[in-house]
């Protein structure tokens, strides 16, 4: 099993990039229930060896570089939700159901 967690369960940081050592302390509710989702898998391996489980964790997967060198901003129709957000946000693109 893969589960898709995030580097929010690392909190703030001592030192960035943060490695796999670093202290976990989550300080927000995203970042909380992705680890204590990542305890529960750690309790499932350790009980039972026919688990092989990988946290596979990362940071701001839809975030941008100010430059705009490094983003999302695909070319034709985005394939996932948050190129329609960024987009409505700088007036590229019309969400349908807003009353406008």
């Amino acid at each position: 099993l893969v589960f898709s967690s995030s580097a929010t369960v690392y909190g703030q940081p001592e030192t960035v990039p943060a490695d796999e050592d670093a202290t976990l302390g989550a300080t927000n509710p995203y970042g909380r229930t992705k680890l204590f989702i990542e305890e529960i898998f750690r309790d499932v391996s350790a009980s039972d060896e026919s688990w092989r489980i990988v946290l596979l964790r990362y940071f701001n997967p839809v975030g941008a570089h100010p430059s705009g060198m490094i983003g999302e901003d695909p070319v034709g129709i985005p394939n996932n939700l948050m190129p329609f957000i960024q987009q409505a946000t700088s007036a590229r693109a019309v969400l349908f159901g807003s009353g406008q």
